[in-house]
Formats: C-alpha cells, structure tokens, sequence
C-alpha cells in the first residue's frame, strides 16, 4: 500500500523517536488514513479507533460535510487575524452562541487557550464588576482536574506528573475535592471570582460526580456571586448524549469552555462562550490571539454546530453509550473492577493483578482496536459518534478476549 510519504509503520515511528520531543508514549501504531470510526496503517491494517482524538473526532474521520466546509474555505481565504473582519466569522459566532443559549463568543484556538482566557476573563469581572481588590482574585478548582498543560495550568494540577519540575507557578487558585459540595462552598470567599470544574473529568480516568453535584455548584455559585466556568472541551458536543454534559444536569454555567470536536477533527478550533455581562468586560487590545477566529476555523466550526443543531449525534451517544456501558459493566468481576461513563464516553478500571491499563491497551491494538490508558489501571472508551453497535461489540469482545487471556 503506498501511503502519502512512502514511509512504513516501523520507518514512521523511528523518525518520530529519533527527532521528536519525547513528550508522549504513544502506541505503536501508525495512521496513514482514516475514514469514519476507522484508521489504516501504512500497510493496510485497519484498527477500530474507538478513542477519537481525545473527542476531538467526535464527528468520525472525514466528516463528508466537514471536509466540503474545509475545502471550499482553502480556495477563499485561510488566515486574515483579527485585525481585520472576514465573512466567516460572525455567522460561526452566531451559531455557536444560538447552540448555548448564550450571546458573546470569544473564539480561540486550542483548549488550553480557551482555559487561559476564560482565567484572564474571570478575573477581569472580578475587578470590575464584584469589586475584589487588584490583585487578590482567587478562582476554586477541583482535584484531579485536567484543563491543559501550559504553565498557569498545570500549576493548580494536583498530577504530579503535569506539574513537577514546571514551577514556580501563578498564584490564585484554590483546589478542593472533586465532588465535594461542602469543601466548595468552606472555600469560597470574598475574593472568590469562579468556580472551574469538569461536568465529568475526562483525564482523571471518567470520573462522573453523583447527581446533583452541579446543580449544587450553580446553586452556591449564585448565591455567593461566583462564576460558574464548566471546562465542556471534552464531555461537550454531543460526547455524552447532549449537547454538553451540563444539560444532562440542567445545569447553565456562566461560561462554557469549548474545543476538540468544535474543529471537526480538521483545525483547532476553542471558544468561551457566555453572556455579555461577564466576557463584555474584556476590552479592545487585552487580549487576542492571530489565528483565534480565522476563516477555516470559523467555516468548519459553524459546519459543526450545524451538525449538532441536528440533534442526531447526541442521540446518537445515548443511545449507543447505553449499549456500550452495558456491555462494559457486564465485565465487571471479570477483570474489570469498575466502569464510568456518560453517553459514548467510558473509564473502564483493569483489576491491576491482571495487568497495567498500557499492557490491555497494547494487547487491543494487536486485535485491532485502539483505546488508550491513563493513570495506570484505567483505560478510555471515547469512539467517534458515527460508531455503529455492531462496532462496539467488536471492541468489547476484543477486550473480554484480552481480560481471558490475562486471567
């Protein structure tokens, strides 16, 4: 099979290892090509990817229509900063705050990006709006939280892993048991201006809060006139069998941080999206970004939000998440110890006398599905929504088979 470089796997992975930063340990497998809920190697292997870039590829690979928006964009006009207007952007914004319910879009890039403005917005109506004196903002995360790697981030990661050797770090945030109503609400103070959490913690391993968490969180944060910022990069855009995961608990944030899937698997698209009492306070020149709301984002971002606006992918999730997390906790005692999960989205816990979650996820790939593990024992099912039932069987048999074989 020749592939776009020529290159095989084995070729591939060893420039990778020889010129790469040595900042992942991927699995040794390489996509030349992708279509759907599936990824073929250089020499024609196919591998069911039922991790989805992270729920960046929530879409499938080669969204039909994804790639019409992208192609025809590249013929008009790619980048023009925001110096400038271009016509593509405002009915991306429009969209996209029709889909929240929402009335001002702040449109960046990464998700990183997203967190770090929505950081630098929270404190600005801090100041400006509930009056904390210059300089003495604080915003309250959770333990276990993942929101990116840049160095403002990881500096409120209780990951030792993200964090050691990355300091000093900036000071004002507060960190509290995830889940954990009463130690928010001891934690918050005058000079408390948010409150930032994953609806579900997507890194932590899938963790779900019990219901009527969030509710709880929107409740103190009203109460106390506190920011509500719900981290949705990767529980938003129909992961989870809504639109984002907020809705599956009546929950409207302040502001919702948006990434991953907002790209279509194709460019990095972020937004915070909110009403103009909070991301009004930002002012011309405070802060910016040159390719934040450039044109083939903007085209393929508002061809996502019409993809959503559907509605078929987040019924999609909770019908085919209902079937996969049945399927999943039917392993339970079986080799797994505990699965979580909303929609098509699930943290399966290998009992670790079997085995590490690296070893289960190596021993999939060689079957020919891809998932990948995080925090030793837990690996994650995030598969594209276009997966079919007859897909997700293949990956749970797949790893039945790995746990029989373990035992």
């Amino acid at each position: 099979m020749t592939t776009a470089t020529g290159l095989s796997s084995t070729a591939a992975i060893e420039l990778v290892e020889e010129f790469g930063a040595h900042n992942y340990h991927p699995l040794p497998v390489v996509a030349a090509s992708a279509e759907g809920a599936w990824v073929t190697d250089p020499e024609g292997r196919r591998y069911l990817d039922c991790l989805a870039a992270y729920s960046a590829v929530n879409f499938g690979h080669g969204h039909p229509l994804l790639l019409a928006a992208a192609r025809d964009q590249l013929d008009r006009v790619t980048l023009t900063s925001r110096a400038f207007h271009n016509d593509r952007l405002g009915p991306f914004l429009a969209a996209l705050a029709r889909l929240a319910r929402k009335d001002m879009v702040l449109p960046m890039n990464t998700g990183a990006e997203a967190v770090e403005s929505a950081i630098k917005v929270a404190r600005a109506w801090g100041y400006r709006v509930k009056g904390v004196p210059e300089g003495r903002a604080t915003i309250i995360v959770a333990d276990g939280n993942f929101h990116g790697r840049t160095t403002t981030i990881v500096g409120f990661s209780s990951d030792p892993e993200a964090r050691n050797d990355f300091g000093p770090f900036t000071p004002g945030f507060v960190s509290v048991p995830y889940g954990d109503a009463r130690a928010l609400e001891a934690a918050i103070d005058d000079d408390t201006v948010a409150v930032l959490l994953e609806p579900i913690q997507g890194e932590a391993g899938i963790v779900v809060p019990r219901p009527g968490y969030l509710a709880e969180v929107r409740r103190l944060t009203e109460e106390r006139n506190v920011l509500f910022i719900a981290d949705e990069i990767q529980s938003g855009l129909g992961r989870t069998g809504a639109t984002f995961q907020c809705d599956n608990e009546g929950v409207v944030p302040d502001l919702y941080l948006l990434g991953k899937a907002l790209g279509g698997g194709i460019v990095p698209v972020s937004a915070v999206v909110g009403n103009t009492e909070v991301l009004g306070v930002l002012r011309p020149g405070e802060h910016g970004s040159t390719f934040g709301g450039n044109p083939l984002a903007a085209a393929v971002g508002l061809a996502v939000v019409e993809l959503l606006e559907t509605g078929e992918y987040q019924a999609r999730a909770r019908e085919l998440g209902a079937h996969l997390q049945t399927r999943l906790k039917a392993l339970v005692g079986k080799g797994v110890a505990a699965v979580r999960g909303a929609g098509l989205w699930a943290g399966v816990d290998i009992d670790p006398k079997l085995g590490t979650g690296r070893e289960v996820c190596e021993r999939l790939m060689a079957r020919g599905i891809l998932v990948k593990d995080t925090h030793g024992s837990t690996i994650r099912f995030a598969p594209p929504l276009v997966v079919t039932v007859a897909e997700l069987d293949l990956a749970v048999d797949a790893l039945a088979e790995v746990l029989a074989e373990l035992r």
